[in-house]
């Protein structure tokens, strides 16, 4: 019978240093924990926040890649890390596709209307209010509806989910855009308010649509946009020193 470094005897097939082997009946690891597929995706995502090398971080890409494929994991359907060019391009059609049955409608004007002519202390709180609704309903969408497992791994400045920065840029940008080209924004010489108002009636159709655009194809394929800009910085600052 061999003994460890202090002496004591060892159990024959047993090793100095060896880890408390798992419970085979519970399948638990030390510390009663029940690791599963989703536990290892969060592992590998914070491997690749920490890898430099972009070969490397790559690898771990494809790892994770193949674990989402894995039976079991919810991440094949659910979960979305990555924010790519295409998931610009479907926010722009889902935003596109919910507006546009609302631009030909009169309805708009007067919906505008009642927004300029409700005023308390000079504010036209109902406008203000349809700001905030929309502001809130796409935030809803994207992060509590649970369409989507979302995780922003770059927020902007640190707090600002970029996904949903994105989605409201892009939605007023499809708002504005299609008012103007189809000539209905200032249609019977509106007032500022009136002309404002048109346009988050229509930005509330677009944002819905851009939400909904970009979560329900799921986690799109290609490079992530900041990852697309790094590269494209590193490669400016290096042209810059030659």
């Amino acid at each position: 019978m061999s003994t460890d470094d202090d002496g004591d005897a060892l159990e024959p097939g047993s090793r100095s240093g060896a880890e408390p082997a798992h419970d085979a009946e519970s399948g638990s690891i030390p510390g009663g924990e029940n690791p599963d597929i989703n536990d290892l995706l969060n592992k590998l995502d914070s491997l690749e926040n920490t890898v430099d090398d972009p070969h490397e971080r790559e690898k771990v890409r494809q790892t994770i890649s193949l674990v989402e494929r894995m039976p079991g994991s919810e991440a094949f359907t659910k979960r979305i890390t990555k924010y790519t060019t295409r998931d610009i391009a479907e926010s722009v059609v889902g935003g596109i596709l919910l507006s546009l049955p609302l631009l030909v409608e009169d309805g708009v004007f007067d919906i505008a209307e009642w927004f300029a002519g409700t005023v308390i202390v000079g504010v036209p709180v109902f406008l203000v209010a349809n700001v905030l609704f929309v502001l809130v309903m796409t935030w809803g969408l994207l992060y509590y509806a649970d369409f989507r497992d979302l995780q922003d791994a770059n927020p902007i400045l640190g707090v600002l989910p970029r996904r949903l920065v994105a989605v409201l840029l892009i939605s007023l940008a499809v708002s504005v855009g299609t008012m103007v080209l189809w000539g209905r924004t200032f249609e019977g010489d509106p007032t500022a308010v009136e002309a404002i108002g048109r346009v988050t009636v229509i930005w509330a159709a677009a944002a819905f649509g851009a939400a909904l655009g970009d979560i329900l194809p799921g986690e799109s394929t290609g490079q992530d946009v900041s990852e697309r800009i790094g590269e494209s910085r590193a490669l400016h600052e290096t042209e810059g020193d030659d």
